[in-house]
């Protein structure tokens, strides 16, 4: 229990999140080497095809 109010009492305070700043993403691809970015990229496209393989078998069931 003492972790628990431990944890609220620093991250539910603003003045800790002013000090660590809001979260960035500026970069989080375009800062990377050029085969990481292209592993990210067919990453992201594996998954969006996962997702419209998921999508048409579940369309398919319930026809």
């Amino acid at each position: 229990m003492g972790l628990r109010k431990w944890y609220h009492d620093t991250f539910d305070d603003w003045w800790f999140r002013s000090l660590i700043g809001p979260a960035q993403t500026k970069g989080a691809v375009q800062g990377c080497d050029e085969g990481a970015r292209e592993q990210w990229k067919r990453d992201l496209e594996n998954r969006k095809r996962y997702t419209r393989e998921q999508r048409e078998l579940k369309r398919q069931a319930r026809s």
